[in-house]
């Protein structure tokens, strides 16, 4: 027992330095696309997810996910981001809005009875706690998303766990260099019509 206590403790010394060397030269990612797989007390979905970073330490998450029967969902998040040790493992937390068709599960304490529904529109609030892992041009991440229902379903309350695993489409640099780019170009245009309108002004013809 004590060698497997030292070798669990040596690969988890291991684990830290490798997380502190890579955070030295980690980038951020500035969009990314993948799998998500989602858990509940209802049921198991599949689905994709959609991350874009919009400020450093801000993303937005567009989530669709299924479970290919009774239950169909959207989902639009607001995530903020804050590191762990390196740049490249951070948790996260956010909410937002879902929307989507469901099933329900009614009670009826008198009778003790279930009334079971499909095929319900519903509108809902979001919250999302996460953690994210970023290696090899690849995200990992394990979160908790709880969803209040606002319109639709019985249930007033559900919470899922999901696995998510992106690929960064665009590192946070290059998106920045592009959103350069398209500011400097928007200036441009509008340093030159502001040019040719007061030019005009002045043009007189004979």
């Amino acid at each position: 027992m004590k060698v497997n206590y030292i070798s669990m403790q040596r690969l988890f010394y291991a684990f830290l330095l490798i997380l502190i060397t890579q955070g030295a030269i980690a980038q951020h990612y500035g969009n990314a696309l993948g799998l998500r797989l989602g858990n509940s007390n209802f049921n198991r979905t599949v689905g994709m997810s959609y991350q874009h970073r919009v400020q450093k330490n801000l993303t937005l998450e567009g989530i669709l996910q299924s479970d290919f029967s009774r239950n169909t969902t959207v989902h639009l998040l607001v995530e903020r981001h804050r590191p762990i040790l390196s740049k490249r493992l951070n948790y996260y937390y956010g909410t937002g809005l879902a929307l989507g068709r469901e099933e329900s599960f009614f009670k009826n304490e008198q009778d003790k009875t279930i009334t079971h529904t499909y095929g319900n529109g519903t509108f809902g609030v979001d919250f999302i706690l996460g953690l994210e892992f970023t290696v090899v041009k690849t995200v990992l991440s394990l979160d908790y998303k709880p969803n209040v229902n606002l319109m639709g379903r019985s249930e007033f309350f559900r919470g899922q766990t999901g696995f998510t695993a992106r690929m960064v489409l665009t590192k946070s640099k290059e998106q920045k260099r592009k959103q350069r780019q398209k500011a400097k170009a928007r200036r441009k245009a509008s340093g030159e019509s502001f040019s040719d309108r007061f030019n005009s002004l002045f043009n007189t013809k004979n």
